[in-house]
């Protein structure tokens, strides 16, 4: 029984409904959570969806965006898009990478790509469209904020953020350039949540915080289905994703889950959840098989640093409903596959967002990839948003004077 109003808002959604008590509600725009705290999903009607959209309605469609997946999210059909151009991130096939991890075939979609450099642009287009009337605001780490700063902005929409003071310079500058209201909160993510909560709840903000709207995450799910349609509709053995607070990771799968549905491909890939060992709840509740816990925060790679996940539930699912893989990496471990990935595949990621590849790393050299596997690895945001961790890792420049002799000394001698 749904709790309030009708449903037939938007033709392709049936209701949200709470992946932890199952209690079914309205898809109204300003919907958050659950009252019994659970997180809400999106429900669509899939055979309203199959008479809208198939491969050759995609062919014929020219725009090169996230909403040329628009029967697929939960949109009016007449809405029109607000916020910045994203999606339709590169996605390119690094066949040296793949020998050297033992496997058939890698692919690396770079969401870094997007206009604030990272695949949250996909969740604030959403927010900015749903919310186009009303202030704006969120807590993250850092690519969200200024995610939903760089949207709004394009929207004319006044955005209040809350970062934790540690945040990278790269993300603020983008932030203060935004015009962001912006807060930097001496505290853990979590207490950076928790501040962004009770002002959203004084003042009637419309909530980007991914966890709380389920209505973000089916916009991060779009790159699921670029993933799909780039691939020819082949899908891959596994999707390796970074993950923090959950958000990404259930969004990577219910946009699997929505192209397979649709009969767009033919299987659902395996889910490879990669998180830092130094902040790694939702990793240890799967691999455990009990209940998740709050940990530190003992990680440089800022955008997964969330050791109180606000997504547990649909990420848990997410890994188990895909028969997925965990596994955890050292910060070390994230700065080597930060420098190969450049090095090797031309993609330049900020620390979390090369977590999946130093997730693909650690599993060749323990011998856990299939030889035949296709696998695709999601880097979620660009290296520029934190210069400092990559000069950390890559190391300073050789410093020469304006002399050949000097310079042949230091290269080849």
């Amino acid at each position: 029984m749904i709790s309030s109003l009708s449903c037939d808002i938007m033709k392709n959604v049936k209701y949200c409904k709470c992946v932890r008590c199952g209690k079914e509600y309205a898809a109204v725009p300003d919907i958050t959570t659950c009252e019994c705290g659970g997180i809400l999903d999106v429900i669509y009607d899939y055979e309203y969806i199959k008479t809208k959209l198939n491969r050759d309605v995609l062919a014929k469609r020219d725009e090169p965006t996230m909403w040329r997946y628009r029967e697929l999210l939960p949109i009016e059909e007449d809405t029109a898009p607000a916020g910045l151009r994203v999606g339709m991130s590169p996605m390119y096939e690094a066949p040296n990478i793949a020998a050297d991890l033992g496997i058939a075939r890698l692919y690396i979609k770079d969401d870094g790509i997007n206009p604030t450099s990272s695949l949250k642009d996909r969740a604030s287009a959403m927010a900015v469209t749903k919310a186009i009337e009303a202030g704006i605001a969120c807590s993250s780490t850092g690519n969200a904020a200024s995610s939903l700063a760089g949207n709004a902005a394009k929207a004319g929409l006044k955005t209040y953020i809350f970062v934790p003071a540690r945040a990278p310079k790269g993300k603020i500058a983008q932030l203060m350039m935004f015009g962001a209201n912006l807060t930097a909160v001496d505290g853990s993510y979590e207490e950076t949540f928790e501040l962004s909560k009770a002002a959203i709840d004084k003042y009637g903000w419309y909530n980007r915080n991914a966890a709380i709207n389920p209505y973000l995450s089916e916009g991060k799910k779009t790159v699921a289905h670029e993933i799909c349609e780039q691939l020819g509709f082949e899908a891959p053995d596994f999707v390796a994703v970074s993950v923090g607070d959950g958000c990404t990771v259930a969004g990577v799968y219910k946009g699997l889950y929505d192209m397979y549905m649709v009969g767009l491909i033919n299987k659902i890939p395996r889910i490879i959840s990669v998180q830092a060992e130094g902040c790694c709840p939702i990793n240890t509740a799967v691999m455990t098989g009990e209940e998740w816990q709050p940990q530190e925060e003992n990680t440089y790679a800022d955008s997964i640093a969330v050791g109180v996940p606000r997504n547990p539930d649909k990420a848990i699912n997410a890994i188990k409903d895909s028969n997925g893989i965990c596994v955890n990496v050292s910060d070390d471990e994230i700065r080597e596959a930060q420098k190969y990935l450049a090095k090797n595949a031309g993609v330049f990621g900020e620390p979390a967002g090369v977590t999946a590849t130093a997730g693909l790393m650690k599993l060749s050299r323990e011998g856990k990839l299939d030889k035949g596997a296709t696998i695709v690895s999601i880097v979620t945001g660009n290296g520029l948003k934190d210069i400092d961790s990559a000069i950390k890792s890559a190391g300073e420049p050789v410093h020469c004077k304006n002399d050949l002799a000097q310079f042949e000394r230091l290269f080849f001698s």
